[in-house]
């Protein structure tokens, strides 16, 4: 019998709903777990809200410079970027707020963790993974999957029904997922993928057309992988971010529109607003082609995207993960340097860099005179590096074209 459950509460439509639902359908207490991973004003009420629906108690964490630290860096370090695009705003926002959810849910005793995904989105995925992994024996309980609610315009019928204010409506029905990272927005006309989207529905970035018309400069200082200062000033990770934020969305930078394969079989259509972070992964990734040297750049770029597919599919609690991060880590102990981004109108490019770990020599690499490179050792490497395609084509002389070689 369930008496307690712990449910991971945002105060957006689902969950909102979830807390009179599993009281009317349990008879259980509800006791509300938010993690607060930079989300903004919307955490203020939270607590009041949750309590006028009827939860025992709740609990809001301070997670943000944990979620930055811990979870934001390593997955920026490693290069990871899902299909292209996605810099993985909600993907890696989801380990560390059941991470909370699961000490809360055992330090109140409770019986069950419950979620407010839907069965057709990733997010399910990555709570029940991190539960299995954090605490195996918990019962999980996804209303999504047990009620007789099928569409958006019910959950909001259902609201009103028992007087629980919630952030949207049907005539703006866009599912929204905002941390210091990122906001997403999905449903609605964005179903579509022939409809362009409003630019009105923006809360973070402007839009290029209208950003400045003059490009802005910043600099970023990294440590071995990792932003330290903007602009020469040191600052926490959550801050750095936050900086760059705001730098970003005036010049309309990192605004998304993809449809991507989500982990469930479907396609999906998104748009998300990921100023500070589209920024960093610039910088980041200009500095390793300073100070990473071909091999172990070409490798890196594999393991980024299976990294990225991790923490995509839900797994950040897995060996493979870990053992990443070792890589990672390693191939990050010379990416140290200082890198300048030009911001202009949507456009994010280099405009210089430095470190005192950089393989790039202009002795080596001018057109210029010099007297550190042999020209003629050229001929000798040419020779070695195409002694198999010589042996080929001397062996297709050989024995004719009429031997069932493919031309």
């Amino acid at each position: 019998m369930i008496k307690k459950v712990a449910l991971a509460y945002s105060g957006g439509l689902d969950t909102s709903i979830i807390i009179p639902w599993l009281r009317e359908n349990y008879g259980c207490e509800v006791v509300a777990v938010c993690g607060d991973v930079g989300q903004g004003a919307e955490v203020e009420a939270v607590k009041e809200k949750a309590l006028a629906s009827g939860a025992i108690s709740v609990y809001v964490g301070d997670l943000t410079e944990e979620f930055v630290e811990g979870y934001i860096f390593p997955a920026l370090k490693a290069g990871a970027i899902y299909e292209g695009k996605y810099l993985l705003g909600t993907s890696f926002a989801r380990p560390v707020i059941t991470k909370y959810l699961v000490e809360i849910a055992l330090q109140e005793g409770c019986d069950a963790i419950c979620h407010g995904c839907t069965g057709k989105g990733n997010d399910q995925v990555r709570f029940e993974l991190a539960i299995k992994a954090l605490a195996p024996e918990m019962k999980v309980i996804a209303p999504w999957r047990e009620w007789s609610i099928r569409s958006r315009e019910e959950a909001i019928d259902y609201a009103q029904a028992h007087n629980i204010p919630i952030p949207v409506s049907k005539t703006s029905p866009y599912s929204m997922d905002r941390n210091i990272w990122h906001l997403s927005h999905e449903g609605g006309d964005l179903e579509n993928p022939l409809n362009n989207f409003d630019p009105q529905m923006l809360r973070i970035c402007t839009v290029p057309e209208q950003a400045p018309d003059t490009p802005q400069i910043v600099e970023i200082e990294f440590k071995q992988g990792v932003p330290i200062k903007a602009d020469g000033q040191e600052m926490t990770g959550a801050a750095l971010i936050d900086y760059l934020n705001k730098l970003g969305a005036k010049h309309g930078i990192g605004i998304v529109d993809m449809v991507e394969n989500r982990l469930v079989g479907m396609k999906s259509r998104g748009i998300y607003e990921t100023p500070g972070g589209t920024i960093l992964y610039a910088a980041h990734a200009c500095l390793e082609s300073l100070c990473l040297d071909r091999a172990t750049a070409h490798f890196k770029e594999d393991a980024a995207k299976r990294y990225a597919e991790l923490l995509y599919d839900g797994v950040w609690f897995h060996p493979l993960r870990e053992a990443l991060d070792a890589f990672v880590n390693k191939t990050q102990e010379t990416v140290s340097g200082v890198v300048k981004m030009k911001l202009y109108k949507g456009n994010c490019t280099i405009f210089g860099m430095e470190s005192p770990y950089s393989l790039y020599s202009e002795d080596f690499a001018t057109f210029g005179e010099d007297e550190v490179y042999n020209q003629k050792d050229a001929e000798g490497f040419i020779n070695l590096f195409g002694l198999p395609l010589k042996v080929r084509a001397l062996m297709r002389m050989t024995v004719g074209r009429d031997a069932h070689i493919a031309p």
